[in-house]
C-alpha cells in the first residue's frame, strides 16, 4: 500500500513575507509538533517535507532576479546570496523538526538537481530514495540551482515536488499555506472551490489569476496549473491546498482527511 505524502510548509505560512528574516517561530513549532503527531499515529507513513522561502530567499531572488537567469560577477554573487538565505531558513525549519525527534535530511536542490531554461532537467534521486527506504524523512526546500541555459536558476518546492512525483509516485501532495485553500472571489475570500479538476480548470481561470499575490516563483495560478497537469500525469495522485494556520490541519491532513481545495483527475 503507498503511504508515501508529499508536504510543503509554504513560506508565508512559516515566515513573516513582508518581514526580511523573519519566522513564524511559534507556527513553525506548532506544525513541527503536528507532523511529529501524526508520524506517531501512523508509524508506516513515508514523507518527503518541503517548505518554501518566504521572508528569506525572495528579496534577494527578486533583487537580482535570479530566477531569470544568472551571468557575470554580480549575478553569481546573489545567486550565492539567495543560496545562504535559503539555507538560512532551512537549518530554522531542521532545528524545529529535530526538538519533535523527527528523523530528518535535508536534501538541497542546488547539490542534486540540473535545470533548464527554469525547469528540472535532471535529478538523481537514488539518495532521496535511500533516505525514504531507511525510515529517515528527506526535507527539500526552495533553492537555487545551476541551468545548462540560464547559468543559473531558482526552483520552488512546487518545481521539486513535480520532478520527484513523477519518479516517486506519492499518494498525495499537500500544500499547507495561509489560505484556506483556493477562492472563487478572491479578495472577499467567501467562497472556496472545493474540487479542481482537467475538467472544470477552464472555468475557474478568471479566479485563478487574482487568487494571491506572485512571488519570484510564481503565485496560485501558477501552483495549480502544474498540480492539475501533474494530476493528469499521475491519475492516482490527488493534491489538497489548505492553511495551515488552523490547529491540528496538518496532522489531520496527513492522516488521510480533506478540506481546502482538493486537485485530482
Amino acid at each position: 500500500m503507498n503511504t508515501l505524502i508529499f508536504l510543503k510548509l509554504g513560506g508565508s505560512l512559516i515566515t513573516q513575507k513582508n518581514r526580511a528574516h523573519t519566522v513564524r517561530r511559534a507556527v513553525l513549532a506548532r506544525l513541527a509538533a503536528e507532523i511529529a503527531a501524526a508520524h506517531a499515529r501512523c508509524p508506516q507513513l513515508q514523507l518527503v517535507l518541503g517548505h518554501g522561502s518566504g521572508s528569506f530567499g525572495h528579496t534577494a531572488a527578486k533583487k537580482y532576479g535570479t530566477r531569470q537567469g544568472v551571468q557575470g560577477e554580480t549575478g553569481w554573487q546573489g545567486f550565492v546570496e539567495v543560496w545562504r538565505e535559503a539555507r538560512d531558513l532551512n537549518n530554522t525549519v531542521l532545528a524545529a523538526l529535530r526538538e519533535v525527534n523527527l528523523p530528518v535530511l535535508a536534501v538541497p536542490p542546488s547539490a542534486c538537481a540540473v535545470c533548464e531554461n527554469g525547469r528540472i532537467l535532471s535529478w538523481d534521486t537514488g539518495a532521496l530514495q535511500s533516505t525514504i527506504n531507511a525510515g529517515l524523512i528527506p526535507l527539500v526546500y526552495g533553492d537555487v540551482a545551476f541551468d545548462q541555459t540560464l547559468g543559473g536558476t531558482i526552483v520552488s518546492t512546487e518545481d521539486v515536488f513535480f520532478h520527484l512525483a513523477a519518479v516517486l509516485h506519492p499518494k498525495r501532495i499537500l500544500l499547507a499555506g495561509r489560505e484556506e485553500g483556493v477562492w472563487e472571489d478572491y479578495p472577499r475570500d467567501t467562497r472556496l472551490i472545493p474540487l479542481i479538476t482537467p475538467d472544470n480548470l477552464p472555468q475557474i481561470t478568471a479566479a485563478l489569476q487574482g487568487s494571491a499575490a506572485v512571488d519570484v516563483t510564481g503565485g496560485m495560478e501558477d501552483k495549480v496549473r502544474r498540480m492539475v497537469a501533474l494530476v493528469q500525469q499521475i491519475p492516482e495522485l490527488e493534491v489538497q491546498i489548505f492553511s495551515g494556520i488552523q490547529p491540528e490541519n496538518v496532522t489531520q491532513s496527513l492522516l488521510g482527511e480533506n478540506f481546502g481545495t482538493v486537485i485530482r483527475s
